[in-house]
């Protein structure tokens, strides 16, 4: 039987490194998705392809992860065998307009999209999002939180979704009317198996057992910490606030207070947890200075994407000034209420 899912992207508007450390986040769907297309196959092998890549992927129905582009499709089907939804063999191909490598979650929506794709009628989209952490964390190997998983399955183009990270709790709301959000590549690909992403969550996990607390988020007095540590939750700490005030922000439409909160998030990304570029601060400060209302790094850092934050006021020829003072950046998509795209798991 032929099955099909499309699965959005996302970008975290605020709430940057918080989602393992029990913080709220505000991530947003994105315009653009990945559509995933599957076909039982006779035998013992499974068969994927990309509209995006030249040659097919094939493995064994056990395939371990190798470090190729099609691991997570993989270890999705192996999930979906484990929980009985197929059998057999699977040809899967995916067709989707996400840039890879920019911190907008292609792989969390390339596996959630495998999965929606061969999940039972039963299987609701919080189900689908812990099944898809599971195989970033234990089939590819990168210990990711669980804010992707769930803003790719809860969240459709135009939307935000207020998580918090610990109850799993979901509140969903438009983007205010007037704000506009550009969502921009660096230049500068990312790759988190390499071990920095796991560098910094155990630094926020000692952290937080040396404070005595389940979730860094939750420390009130970061003083007891080595110099070493107090940047790290100082971060985590702060960041968790700012997602508070953020979410007050949208409920109120009030773009300024949302745009500050930006502004500091990156502050804090740069100075305390250390995970900007040289690159990424100077198209986030021209960003700001060509009329953006807040700018931040989005995503784990080392490269990737900006969001900025642009309200009515904004120069018409904001993008071009800015492309212009930047020519590596690339603008991926912009993201506003209006944003709409069929498909998703609700």
């Amino acid at each position: 039987m032929r099955r099909q899912s499309w699965t959005p992207g996302r970008v975290n508007l605020i709430g940057e490194w918080i989602d393992f450390n029990g913080g709220l986040v505000l991530p947003a769907a994105l315009p653009l998705g990945v559509t995933v297309t599957t076909t039982a196959l006779p035998g013992v092998r499974d068969r994927v392809s990309s509209a995006q890549f030249d040659n097919v992927a094939e493995g064994d129905l056990d395939q371990p992860a190798s470090g190729q582009w099609a691991d997570y499709v993989f270890g999705a089907l192996q999930t979906a065998r484990e929980m009985g939804w197929v059998d057999g063999g699977i040809r899967v191909h995916l067709d989707g307009d996400i840039p890879a490598g920019a911190g907008v979650s292609s792989s969390a929506a390339v596996t959630v999209g495998v999965l929606a794709a061969l999940k039972p009628d039963d299987a609701g989209p919080k189900e689908i999002a812990l099944l898809a952490r599971r195989i970033e964390n234990e089939f590819i190997g990168v210990p990711c939180g669980i804010m992707d998983q769930m803003a790719v399955t809860h969240a459709r183009p135009g939307e935000l979704i207020a998580l918090d990270t610990i109850s799993l709790g979901v509140e969903t709301l438009p983007i205010p009317k007037d704000w506009r959000f550009a969502v921009i590549h660096s230049g500068v690909g990312r790759q988190l198996a390499d071990g920095q992403y796991a560098e910094k969550r155990r630094a926020c996990l000692a952290a937080a057992e040396k404070l005595g607390v389940d979730w860094l988020c939750q420390a009130t007095n970061i003083d007891d910490l080595d110099p070493r540590s107090q940047p790290v939750a100082r971060h985590v700490v702060s960041e968790h606030k700012r997602s508070v005030a953020a979410l007050e922000a949208v409920r109120q439409s009030d773009i300024s207070t949302f745009a500050m909160t930006m502004n500091e998030s990156h502050a804090s990304l740069r100075d305390d947890f250390l995970v900007s570029t040289a690159g990424i601060d100077d198209l986030v400060r021209d960003a700001t200075r060509l009329g953006a209302r807040g700018a931040r790094l989005t995503g784990a850092g080392f490269g990737g994407c900006i969001v900025a934050l642009l309200g009515a006021d904004a120069p018409e020829d904001w993008w071009g000034r800015l492309n212009a003072a930047c020519p590596q950046a690339r603008l991926v998509c912009w993201l506003n209420s209006e944003n709409a795209h069929a498909g998703g798991l609700k």
